[in-house]
């Protein structure tokens, strides 16, 4: 980090969500629940005094001080370490990120941002929920923080008028479903929700739910599969998912030299008549379907309309 930058803490989750605290030169700051801290978080999982953040020689630094509930960055949980610009740090339910001040930014003494702290408080209910926007902190990004930080509950995404939840145990991914639709199955709903960019979060309170089928990979390995189903879907270059499906008159492939999985295919086209219908309808992976789809687009067995 260069000597002379600014920087300062925005949170992008939690009920201080919105603000900023700026970082000053040549000082450190206390972060905690009691009263008389530089940085006070009102909320149970925080300690009294939870972390220290040091600004000196160019550089930022953050230590935990033996909380009961940790400080995790980046997903990690941490003693001390040093910080760079975009990095996201969890105390408590609050997501901090590390951020440049702008030009001009806030000039106001320690006692005033702490009262601005109070007041944004006191819009919120209080609940200790955590909230926020994935335009902010990926869905990957979440669920490494609450796997590292072994949280319980719901994370629920809202994206486009679509809602997914993705249900956690003590950090790990167990089940997940789009719009109760609870016929695409576990796994190719949260494959489908971790690709969501926009929209928000909420890590609500457990549910009381039971699952015939539960998740069984561990979170890292479902979120490394997600990234590469989309990776390899965006390759695919398939038409937007309301694209309306036929089959080709007359067929360049007679229907006999198909496989059982093209036609399988070629049965939902028939059966759902669009590119979103194939997907959610066919067993097994969006990857494997679409790879399907694209095979049969190709050979001109079946055409887009």
């Amino acid at each position: 980090m260069g000597i002379g930058r600014n920087y300062a803490l925005k949170f992008i989750s939690g009920k201080y969500q919105g603000g900023e605290f700026p970082l000053r030169t040549d000082r450190e700051i206390v972060v905690g629940r009691s009263a008389d801290l530089d940085m006070v978080l009102v909320e149970d999982m925080v300690s009294r005094r939870h972390a220290r953040i040091t600004v000196a020689n160019g550089k930022v630094t953050i230590a935990d001080l033996g909380s009961t509930n940790g400080t995790f960055v980046n997903g990690q949980r941490i003693e001390e370490t040093e910080l760079k610009e975009g990095d996201r740090i969890l105390i408590g339910t609050s997501i901090l990120k590390l951020v440049y001040q702008a030009e001009g930014g806030s000039a106001l003494d320690p006692q005033a941002i702490k009262s601005q702290m109070a007041r944004a408080a006191q819009h919120t209910s209080g609940s200790g929920v955590m909230s926020g926007r994935i335009d902010e902190v990926s869905i990957p990004d979440l669920l490494q923080l609450f796997g590292a930080s072994h949280k319980t509950g719901v994370l629920v995404v809202t994206s486009a008028g679509r809602q997914g939840k993705i249900y956690l145990r003590q950090g790990k991914v167990y089940y997940a479903v789009i719009d109760e639709d609870h016929d695409l199955g576990p796994e190719k709903s949260f494959y489908r929700i971790v690709t969501w960019d926009s929209g928000s979060f909420e890590l609500a309170r457990p549910e009381e739910s039971d699952f015939l089928v539960e998740l069984e990979d561990s979170t890292e390995s479902l979120l490394m599969e997600a990234m590469h189903q989309l990776d390899e879907m965006k390759r695919l270059e398939l038409p937007p998912r309301e694209t309306n499906l036929a089959l080709q008159v007359p067929m360049a492939t007679p229907l006999r030299e198909l496989d059982g999985d093209l036609l399988d295919v070629v049965q939902l086209v028939l059966e759902h008549g669009t590119v979103g219908g194939v997907l959610d309808r066919a067993p097994g992976s969006d990857l494997e379907a679409g790879a399907n789809l694209k095979k049969l687009l190709e050979r001109n067995v079946v055409r887009a309309v």
